[in-house]
């Protein structure tokens, strides 16, 4: 009996001793992607401007900032307990691209209760944000004097405005702890500085096209990720407009039956559609178009989806 004792009690120390050691890993953080915005330039009552989370250790980086898009993660923070989304917590925003479904809500996340802000929002987009950042700042130039002039209590009276980095070549943006950010030129119609980024955690790969033709570049750095967020337009949608707006979006947007084929060459753990154009089709068009030619797990995502 003694020797039982004493052999259970080594055992129950051996089995501590594993799980302290385990303790840190399966504590790890894990990552979550939040749908803030999946819709287009089209008015949708279902869904807001192109906007997309990447949270990780309650960190939130959101890559474009559509209209509706600070609202749904004002959602995302307080509904879904998301705690990395609410406002005054976001210090990362990456842009695509400077269309107007990509930044409308650019004004509304840099005056969104900034005084209680506590640190500058860091914005990183193409040549050209910094020119939008000042027309902003011009156009709250009234309300922010007016706060910091008077008597209200300002946590950090940088917060009223941006930390703007603009960039115009490949390469990593920003290496944040365990979070590295990436970012590649694409092709989207005529916009000389439009890109897609590419977000490595400690357990995800997570590539997000913006606004692109079907794009080799795009190809090399989504192939084997475990998402792939990637925009779309129906092929059946597409063939039922003028000559002149398929001209259009074939230069700016990738059909169906080519994200299909750059699904079957890639391989990602997830497809999630968004950004999906589709006019007279139904919007399942896209998603069927896609299924029809590709095995893989395909998702056609809506506003405040979490994966």
């Amino acid at each position: 009996m003694h020797k039982s004792v004493k052999t259970s009690g080594i055992l129950g120390a051996v089995l501590f001793t594993c799980f302290a050691m385990l303790a840190p890993q399966i504590a790890q953080a894990e990552t979550k992607i939040v749908m803030l915005g999946t819709g287009t330039p089209v008015p949708d009552a279902d869904r807001a401007g192109a906007g997309i989370a990447v949270v990780y250790n309650d960190e939130a980086y959101v890559f474009d900032i559509g209209g509706g898009v600070v609202q749904n993660a004002i959602a995302a923070a307080q509904k879904k307990n998301i705690s990395g989304l609410y406002p005054t917590k976001i210090d990362h925003l990456f842009l695509t691209h400077l269309h107007s479904d990509h930044v409308l809500d650019y004004p509304e996340l840099i005056a969104t209760y900034w005084w209680r802000r506590a640190n500058q929002i860091k914005v990183f987009g193409p040549v050209g944000t910094k020119s939008m950042s000042e027309g902003v700042y011009k156009m709250l130039a009234d309300d922010t004097q007016t706060r910091l002039g008077g008597n209200q209590p300002v946590v950090n009276r940088d917060a009223a405005y941006a930390d703007v980095t603009e960039f115009s070549d490949d390469g990593v943006i920003i290496k944040d702890g365990d979070v590295t950010v990436e970012a590649f030129a694409i092709t989207h119609g005529n916009w000389d500085n439009a890109f897609a980024y590419r977000v490595t955690t400690p357990d995800r790969v997570v590539v997000i096209s913006g606004d692109t033709t079907y794009n080799e570049k795009l190809r090399e750095i989504a192939r084997g990720a475990d998402v792939l967020l990637h925009e779309a337009i129906s092929h059946e949608g597409w063939s039922g407009l003028p000559e002149n707006w398929q001209t259009y979006h074939a230069s700016a947007h990738t059909l169906s039956t080519d994200l299909a084929k750059l699904a079957n060459e890639t391989r990602p753990g997830l497809l999630v559609l968004y950004h999906v154009l589709h006019y007279s089709a139904p919007i399942e068009s896209t998603l069927n178009e896609i299924t029809e030619r590709y095995d893989g797990k395909v998702v056609l995502a809506s506003d405040l989806d979490v994966f």
